[in-house]
């Protein structure tokens, strides 16, 4: 773990983004399992990898890890168990695509919530890398949502409301390790993937998607991007995690034949130059 903490911020939220791009794929592919069954078997193996990371991170001092990340970290979890549910209830009702780009709006309440509550500066740089990403974004959502997936589509908002808020709850408390904020909100889902389910009980084949999703999709997604997004500004996290928009439907369209348009395509290249060019900029800066 001491390895994983080493590499640079941004490299981590990148690798996170790429990690999570496959949930829309996995959910996709589950056979008979509702909505619920899969948010509860997902939460089920995200947090055992969550509980390995702290048994390996803490050792003796498990317990004492939820104790130190206090209120900031319950909040978080909590915020945070909203968008888990939000997000296999989208990408169970509406297609990879849209739910991918409406997490995207992330960047908008990053840097926003990141200028008013953390006083961090956006350079103009940044600010066409944003203005960008989210016309890319725009033009393809544009394309993609549909009246009938509407329930769906307004289901993802809450994934990029509650990242929003737990990176900023990191970058305001970053010596406060958010990892054990995310088992918290894995608890919260569970019981309410339990609640919401009339019986547990899944296929073998759906048992072993639940643990491709929550052990290594969700689980190395989010402790990446919570240990990197300490040592990289918001806005910034924002742009990198654009890339998701990207992969997830590309993945998509490879495997499950959920083709995206041409001109999701012509979004989604406006979004790598966005991204490249968010890169270029810090670059620039640390030499």
């Amino acid at each position: 773990m001491q390895l994983i903490k080493q590499l640079p911020g941004p490299l981590l939220v990148f690798f996170g983004a790429f990690s999570l791009s496959f949930g829309g794929l996995i959910i996709k592919s589950f056979e008979g399992a509702t909505q619920w069954q899969i948010l509860f078997w997902r939460t089920v193996f995200f947090l055992l990898i969550i509980s390995i990371y702290l048994v390996i991170t803490y050792k003796k001092n498990f317990f004492k890890s939820f104790y130190d990340s206090g209120i900031p970290g319950f909040f978080g979890g909590l915020i945070l168990s909203f968008g888990f549910c939000g997000y296999v209830f989208a990408m169970y009702n509406t297609t990879v695509a849209n739910t991918n780009f409406i997490i995207q709006t992330q960047t908008i309440f990053l840097a926003i919530f990141g200028y008013f509550f953390l006083k961090e500066k956006i350079s103009k740089t940044t600010l066409i890398s944003i203005i960008l990403a989210i016309s890319g974004i725009i033009i393809m959502v544009g394309n993609t949502l549909s009246l009938g997936q509407t329930i769906g589509n307004l289901a993802a908002f809450s994934m990029p409301i509650s990242f929003a808020v737990l990176i900023l709850v990191v970058r305001k408390y970053p010596n406060v390790d958010m990892v054990p904020s995310q088992f918290i909100a894995g608890i919260f889902a569970l019981i309410i993937g339990y609640l919401m389910s009339s019986k547990i009980n899944i296929s073998y084949h759906d048992i072993f998607l639940g643990f491709l999703a929550g052990f290594f999709q969700l689980g190395f997604g989010f402790i990446f991007i919570t240990i990197g997004a300490q040592r990289t500004p918001s806005a910034m996290v924002g742009i990198i995690m654009l890339t998701e928009a990207v992969f997830g439907p590309l993945w998509a369209w490879l495997f499950i034949n959920e083709q995206p348009p041409t001109i999701v395509i012509t979004g989604g290249t406006i979004v790598i130059i966005a991204v490249l060019l968010q890169f270029l900029h810090q670059y620039k800066l640390s030499k």
